[in-house]
């Protein structure tokens, strides 16, 4: 089926791995087979490395200025931290072991900087964080003496949190969206939900990598890449992709560079990265959590939500983020809906409940075991599956979806850029930024801005046209799934989120093999992903999908799913799934 206009733009991923940018120091030289070594180099630009204190570095002097050998010692560095430590305390264990003196927050804090630099910066280099708050061991060290004065602001005191760099903070580091045009953007501002986080006792470690503009720019974006991060790697497979937009925080989330994440999804960018890199994501409910002071695509379809390594880290993270913002109508309910998600989590949350069970066509091939292991596990929570087919979809989504996106980013972002600093942010439209892009050589090294070029034509949103796209993929969206829970009585809907990562392949197209993000992402219903089992090492998710503000069920529902022994499996680091022993193995002929 030929792809729709936006199908294509989320789904076409192509890399060019031809050193045509200069390189930071530290390369990713990759052992492909025997004898052999490939150089898989997606650096940063040199004045684009995290920038934090001398204190809140501990190897940053070692990294500087090394030879060959040096680097490698490096690698193996991150490699033996990697194994040796392979999991670091998610958001609920780290708050419990501070409440219980087994460590302090300013501890925690260290250690994931130390992390960070061994296998972010150096060994495999994920490149999943452009920033570090250089505030964050204060933060910690202030949280840490409320602490002791008696005074605990909740189960997140304490506790460090990456977000995604379209999120804007106010701790001096800049709210970029990936893009050079943006790389001075340091407004002193906090969105609400970054507010709301602090509130709660977070400490706000750094922000993380994404797709440049959310992947917003260009139908041939390559997924994770921007060029202020350079390309996040996935950490379970260096050569394959960490989806995106929001790939840094999935990434950063699957190597424990923080207790958890925050990405942002317009549709499917945290599903996709949640599912490809092993952890927990979910999409809310659209005006479950405030969108102001982050950078936007469209109002319509835009939210944040946690990226983590268990259903009760997720939980505890939407917890905080959730509430109304008089700023964002959008949010009007949020307060009213909002509730104690963690604590709203049973391991008897499947009992008796009816789960719609969709067969979508990625659900075959080497996931279709994995998928029949998850069912017999839902069978053995307690559910009552009952298998569904959703209506047959609108012909016109895709293209009516499109037309919403363009025609909302053509308003937001320029409503957006507008309340920056214009001493700052020198591109104050969607006009000014295309011509930075033709006028800046890093921006289209790897492809080009034709999205950016199609919104700067549309009419607004009094136009006719995009009115009318929105009603109607609204409503086909909302019909679609509304249908089918109630014909069948089902109070969730599931499926495999989509395939495992692809290769980053720079010959052929993309390796894309469909999701499903589409239909709750335009209808704004929530999307909960979890780990669902792996193909080869490479993880696969299992969606739960359900109405509106329902989104305490379906995180009870997957955290019941998930103690039937499904848990995050931390990774591994390697190179490629074909270096693989028995892949060499096997590619080799029988002696």
């Amino acid at each position: 089926m030929k792809a729709a206009p936006f199908d294509k733009l989320r789904m076409r991923l192509s890399v060019n791995l031809a050193a045509r940018q200069p390189r930071s120091k530290l390369g990713l030289i990759l052992s492909l087979s025997k004898g052999a070594a490939v150089a898989l180099v997606f650096a940063l630009p040199a004045h684009a490395a995290p920038k934090h204190s001398a204190e809140a570095s501990p190897v940053a002097n070692v990294m500087r200025g090394m030879s060959g050998e040096q680097a490698a010692q490096t690698w193996r560095l991150g490699l033996k931290m990697a194994h040796a430590e392979d999991v670091l305390p998610g958001a609920v264990e780290a708050g419990k072991q501070i409440r219980q003196g087994h460590t302090t927050s300013e501890a925690l804090v260290k250690r994931y900087l130390t992390r960070i630099e061994a296998l972010d910066r150096a060994g495999p280099a994920l490149h999943a964080i452009i920033a570090l708050n250089p505030h964050a061991l204060e933060d910690a060290r202030k949280l840490d003496a409320e602490r002791k004065a008696g005074h605990i602001r909740g189960p997140l005191h304490g506790v460090p949190i990456l977000l995604k760099d379209n999120i804007e903070t106010d701790d001096g580091t800049a709210t970029t969206a990936g893009s050079q045009a943006l790389k001075d953007n340091v407004t002193h501002r906090d969105a609400p939900l970054a507010a709301r986080l602090k509130a709660a006792g977070a400490v706000i470690l750094g922000k993380t990598n994404l797709s440049e503009w959310a992947n917003i720019r260009s139908s041939r974006s390559v997924s994770g890449w921007s060029a202020i991060g350079g390309l996040v790697k996935n950490p379970y497979a260096l050569d394959r992709s960490s989806c995106g937009s929001s790939a840094g925080s999935g990434a950063a989330a699957a190597a424990s560079l923080a207790a958890a994440t925050v990405g942002t999804e317009t549709d499917g960018s945290i599903t996709c990265p949640s599912a490809i890199n092993g952890v927990v994501g979910i999409k809310p409910t659209v005006g479950l959590v405030s969108r102001t002071h982050v950078v936007p695509i469209s109002h319509s379809q835009d939210t944040a939500g946690p990226m983590a390594r268990s259903v009760e880290d997720a939980a505890a993270l939407l917890t905080a983020m959730a509430g109304s913002d008089p700023l964002d109508p959008a949010t009007a309910e949020a307060d009213a809906r909002r509730t104690d998600y963690l604590a709203g989590l049973s391991k008897d949350a499947l009992k008796g409940k009816r789960i719609g069970v969709l067969h979508p066509d990625h659900a075959g091939g080497k996931i279709a075991p994995i998928y029949a292991a998850a069912l017999d596990r839902l069978k053995a929570a307690g559910a009552v599956l009952v298998d569904v087919t959703l209506p047959k979809r609108e012909p016109k989504l895709g293209a009516q979806e499109f037309t919403v996106l363009i025609t909302e980013l053509k308003a937001d972002l320029n409503a957006y850029l507008a309340s920056t600093d214009p001493t700052k942010v020198k591109t104050r439209t969607l006009a000014d930024l295309i011509a930075f892009n033709k006028a800046t050589p890093r921006e289209t090294v790897l492809f080009g801005q034709e999205t950016f070029e199609q919104a700067q034509t549309t009419k607004g949103l009094d136009d006719p046209e995009y009115t009318a796209a929105l009603e109607g993929s609204r409503t086909a969206a909302r019909t679609a799934l509304d249908k089918t829970l109630a014909d069948n009585r089902v109070e969730a809907l599931i499926a495999p989120t989509t395939g495992p990562a692809w290769q980053i392949d720079l010959v052929g197209d993309d390796h894309y093999s469909g999701s499903m993000s589409t239909l709750p992402a335009v209808s704004g219903y929530p999307h909960l992903t979890v780990p669902m089992g792996q193909v080869k090492g490479m993880p696969v998710g299992l969606s739960f999908i359900g109405p509106a503000w329902s989104e305490a069920r379906l995180l009870a529902f997957g955290y019941a799913f998930q103690e039937q022994g499904v848990r995050f499996a931390p990774p591994t680091y390697r190179p490629s799934v074909e270096s693989d022993a028995e892949a060499q193995a096997a590619f080799s002929p029988p002696r």
